[in-house]
């Protein structure tokens, strides 16, 4: 998804200009608002004063607290099934002592300076990198303390007892000792009205009773498992019309002219109008759209198009390979000197196909436009600072009038998150288009989504190292050729010196100890739109660095954990990952005849985890039996979503480097939907076990972190099943490479 670190992130000029984006973080201080329901906590902006010093924090309104006691989590960070609403609500419920029965969450937005993301240095409000709880961690602890110390103030004050004899327990304020009790909801509105408590105490880890919680189930299980949990897909506003689109067969085509008169002639069908993006079929139904999308004719000028295939994309990128790198990420010692002095080199190259993030709910928006010239979009928002100011340059009008309604998605694994706002964009110009007669939902169809770009950039890793006669490592090469995903967006200014952070991730970072290594980069301009995907750069560089290090390994005739942990003497975090997922796996013991083990460790978004696999191999049938991985992912707020999130990304993972793979012929998409963009069946996902690393550090990521080391995990287990080294992804072709 979005990178986890944006320490070099600036805006561009015209998404500065609002106010909305110009607000200071410093101009903001706790405080309580009374309202009509009770109780808002939150981090507000004075009326034309600095604030003091002591009490400048860049915290948010993130809690509001209701007369009938229902508590409403206002979360900054967006949902794709990840669990991050999860996880805000049980910092929230373990600070303020509510009941989960009190529980809910709504993704807000409006302002960048109460909602950015403070792991990006809060200079936009996006959700990505992992960075959820990492954001949030202190921030929604300290705003439900703050409620706590609040509310139970007033209760003492109207019981007239000690506040020190209360106890807060299950969305109940308590005093024991004269048997009085009542809910949050009989002081939050008096509680509104009082000053706001300077440095309260947040609870001792020893007291937590959500935190940490390995039975604590998720929040929102039932609603998605029982259909009542509403996505955009869902979304029914009174005389909506749905939009499907045409988009140019090829990427860099552009309209010249279009014929929708035989679709208008359907019934049913609104109108037929072109955008910047496409054309747009505007129907009073999805089903009458897509008969009517395909009546029209359109000509379409490819002169700057993208024409290549993905085999020559791929060829051309092997050739660079081998050239000098155009910027280096990592040049730690003298690698061609130790290289040249190395008493065996070996050498390999990887390839990676371009990948499909394949969410099960296709992109969506809804737009509606109101009388009193309120713009409101409906969607899965994954920046939805950048969002609501593209939609107010579309719509002609201030980011001040437009309001988003962040829905969850069906997943996203990235793909929501996007520099442009795709459908977002479509839906607000799809609307005007049509005079803003009604609200307009822009569906895109299974085929829209696989076809219409943002796609993980193909790679290919060059790889070379230097063995001395004792079969250590004195030398380590890596040119990576691909696409830049930051180059040319509104995070551009990430690329220094010619490198791109999210394409040498988790080898630029390698933590092996190697005196000589070198990391270069040749970012390729190629027209096919790429994208951040679910673990962005580590999803290639996981895979070469740990499958060429196998090979070395094999070469030495070492063992490949405790050779990897000689390597990992100065990364504890990293070595007792590998420790415990090998000891629980049975490192060394017997196995099933015809199995074997792979392993891998990998770190991505703060987070640590190795995976070891258990496989079979029957000519070139690939079995994956069992997964154990173990993770150090600081303090573990939610254990069951941790394991979850592991498992999703095994799965993930799999199926990526199985057999999914974008290709291109005469620069057009060949794959359409899921009868040839192969996701991983569910007979095909092996048994996982998910070991959690017991820490005090803070919290990190992840939703993303249990991806990168799956594919070399399963690779190193097929070497050892059948001595087939697997150098080319997806498996499908490696294997009969």
């Amino acid at each position: 998804m979005l990178p986890n670190k944006l320490s070099h992130f600036k805006l561009p000029a015209r998404v500065d200009a609002p106010s909305a984006f110009s607000v200071s973080r410093r101009g903001f201080l706790l405080s309580a608002a009374a309202t009509a329901t009770g109780l808002a906590v939150g981090f507000r902006p004075l009326s034309g004063q600095a604030a003091d010093a002591d009490v400048i924090n860049p915290l948010a309104a993130y809690l509001e607290i209701a007369q009938d006691g229902s508590i409403t989590v206002l979360s900054s960070q967006f949902d794709m099934g990840q669990g991050s609403y999860h996880g805000l609500a049980t910092l929230v419920v373990e600070e303020l002592g509510a009941s989960w029965s009190q529980i809910d969450v709504r993704g807000v937005t409006g302002d960048v300076a109460l909602y950015g993301n403070v792991a990006f240095g809060g200079a936009f409000q996006g959700t990505g990198g992992s960075t959820s709880m990492m954001t949030s961690w202190d921030r929604y602890r300290m705003a439900a303390a703050t409620a706590r110390e609040m509310l139970v103030a007033v209760a003492a004050d109207q019981w007239a007892v000690p506040a020190g004899e209360i106890t807060v327990e299950a969305g109940q304020i308590i005093h024991q000792a004269s048997g009085k009790a009542a809910g949050f909801g009989t002081f939050a509105k008096a509680a509104a009205t009082r000053p706001v408590p300077k440095d309260v105490a947040l609870k001792s880890p020893a007291d937590w009773t959500q935190i940490g919680n390995a039975d604590l189930r998720r929040y929102d299980r039932v609603g998605k498992t029982t259909g009542q949990q509403d996505f955009t897909i869902d979304v029914k506003l009174p005389g909506m019309l749905t939009a499907v689109m045409i988009h140019p067969p090829k990427f860099g085509a552009t309209l010249t002219a279009f014929d929708g008169s035989k679709a208008k002639a359907l019934k049913g069908v609104v109108d037929v109008v072109a955008i910047d993006r496409g054309i747009a079929i505007v129907a009073q139904d999805m089903w009458t759209a897509l008969k009517g999308r395909d009546l029209v004719t359109a000509d379409w000028d490819e002169s700057k198009a993208e024409t290549r295939s993905s085999d020559e994309i791929l060829s051309e990128y092997r050739t660079l390979a081998k050239q000098t790198p155009q910027a280096m990420a990592r040049n730690d010692g003298d690698t061609a000197g130790a290289m040249a002095q190395a008493d065996k080199v070996i050498e390999a190259i990887y390839e990676f196909p371009y990948l499909a993030h394949a969410s099960m709910e296709p992109l969506n928006a809804v737009a509606r436009m109101s009388p009193e010239g309120v713009l409101e979009v409906w969607g899965g928002h994954q920046m939805p600072g950048l969002y609501q100011y593209i939609a107010s340059q579309i719509a002609e009008t201030t980011p001040d009038k437009v309001v988003l309604h962040i829905l969850k998605t069906g997943g996203g694994f990235g793909r929501r998150g996007v520099p442009d706002a795709d459908v977002v964009a479509e839906a607000v110009a799809v609307a005007k288009a049509i005079g803003w007669k009604a609200p307009v939902k822009v569906q895109w169809t299974r085929e829209n989504d696989m076809r219409g770009g943002r796609y993980r950039p193909a790679y290919v890793h060059q790889m070379r190292a230097g063995l001395d006669k004792d079969g250590q490592i004195i030398a380590w090469e890596n040119h990576i050729v691909g696409q830049s995903i930051m180059d040319g967006g509104p995070f551009a200014s990430m690329v220094q010196n010619g490198v791109d952070p999210t394409s040498v991730e988790g080898s630029s970072t390698l933590p092996y100890a190697i005196p000589n290594m070198s990391v270069g980069l040749t970012s390729t301009k190629v027209g096919v739109p790429v994208l951040w995907w679910r673990s962005v750069g580590s999803t290639h560089t996981g895979y070469a660095t740990e499958v060429f290090l196998d090979e070395i390994i094999d070469a030495v005739g070492a063992d490949p954990v405790e050779y990897r942990l000689a390597l990992l003497k100065d990364h504890p975090r990293h070595a007792a990952v590998l420790k415990l997922a090998a000891e629980k796996a049975g490192w060394g013991k017997a196995l099933p005849e015809g199995h074997s083990l792979g392993v891998s460790v990998h770190e991505s978004f703060s987070s640590y985890v190795a995976q070891v696999a258990e496989v079979s191999v029957d000519g070139t049938d690939i079995k994956v039996h069992r997964v154990v991985a173990a993770v150090d992912v600081g303090t573990a707020i939610n254990p069951d979503t941790i394991k979850a999130q592991i498992e999703g990304g095994v799965g993930f993972g799999l199926g990526a480097i199985l057999q999914e793979e974008i290709t291109l012929t005469k620069g057009e998409v060949d794959q359409g939907n899921y009868d040839t963009y192969l996701p991983l069946r569910i007979d095909h996902m092996p048994q996982v076990e998910v070991h959690i690393i017991p820490s005090t550090e803070p919290p990190t990521g992840v939703g993303e972190p249990g991806v990168p080391p799956i594919g070399p995990a399963v690779a190193n287990a097929v070497f050892r099943a059948s001595g087939r080294r697997i150098r080319t992804l997806p498996f499908s072709k490696g294997m009969t490479a």
